[in-house]
């Protein structure tokens, strides 16, 4: 699974998608209903049903206050974790920032106070700037804790063959999936929590899957924040099968979704990485699994991991 580093210039773009469903039904008066919310009626028929596009969804936004001569800026975090965000200005005309951009900053989730403020050099004269910014979910300041062990992500008593683990030729080969494990598992099997934090990000609305760039970005996924600060992604899982939502706190071993085929996949199965934020890049670092009879092992391709 990839995910973007988010760049936004003046206009504000969306890093997430989210899709809705197009019901087709028939009242008990006969009549035909078109609608993206499903019928209440139990007398209602059900003709079709249709995933829709997704429609854009933000969790991160530049807002400014104050007036046209000093503006301020501050940002709205939406997520349920920390960001680390990065503003820069270009073609300066007769325009200072304070503090001087280039400049990184860590938000927490709400409103951040007044980050910078803009102003013209020369008040007497025409002024004008261009800013930019880009931001990636997670704190640099996180710290994975390498004591820390990961339960199967699947029912106790079950086992699953690791398809691709760390450093995998096909899809493991960039810093954010180095360290990431494919375990090959029937549509609709259901997932666990590996280990106790908090949901950050629910993508549940992607249907299609594809062995193309364009689907790098497209797998439904669940990201879960660690006390640590790290992060766990559980992705690839099946449409409108989440059980969990951002803010709520998870257990290990707790139901979160059902596996799927979504994304950049050539195949049914689960991706599950640990990643941090570190200095505007994510990365993924090793991590290890219990084994059935209390062990704890390094994910290998080819062997089989038990719960």
């Amino acid at each position: 699974m990839k995910l973007l580093i988010f760049i936004l210039i003046i206009s504000f773009l969306s890093p997430a998608l989210q899709a809705k469903k197009l019901y087709k039904y028939r009242d008990s008066k006969g009549l035909w209903h078109f609608s993206d919310k499903p019928p209440v009626a139990e007398t209602d028929k059900i003709i079709e049903v249709r995933q829709l596009k997704a429609a854009k969804k933000r969790y991160v936004w530049l807002e400014k206050r104050g007036d046209k001569q000093k503006p301020e800026y501050f940002v709205i975090n939406n997520y349920q974790a920390p960001i680390e965000i990065k503003f820069s200005l270009s073609k300066l005309n007769n325009a200072i920032s304070k503090p001087t951009l280039p400049k990184r900053f860590i938000v927490a989730p709400g409103r951040s106070k007044t980050l910078f403020k803009v102003t013209a050099f020369n008040k007497f004269k025409s002024w004008g700037y261009s800013l930019k910014y880009v931001y990636i979910i997670g704190s640099p300041l996180a710290r994975h804790d390498e004591s820390a062990v990961y339960l199967p992500p699947f029912e106790k008593g079950t086992s699953f063959s690791i398809t691709q683990a760390f450093g995998g030729g096909f899809s493991h080969t960039d810093k954010q999936n180095k360290y990431a494990v494919d375990l090959a598992m029937p549509i609709n099997t259901p997932v666990y929590a590996a280990r106790t934090g908090v949901v950050i990000e629910v993508n549940n609305d992607f249907f299609n899957r594809g062995t193309t760039q364009f689907y790098k970005t497209r797998a439904n996924s669940i990201r879960i924040l660690h006390e640590d600060g790290s992060m766990a992604v559980y992705a690839h899982l099946a449409v409108d099968t989440a059980q969990v939502y951002p803010g709520l706190k998870v257990y290990a071993g707790q139901l979160i979704g059902y596996s799927g085929n979504t994304g950049f996949s050539s195949g049914p199965h689960l991706h599950f990485a640990v990643q941090l934020n570190k200095g505007m890049e994510l990365v993924s670092v090793p991590f290890k699994f219990t084994q059935a009879d209390g062990s704890t092992t390094t994910p290998v391709a080819g062997s089989m991991l038990s719960n």
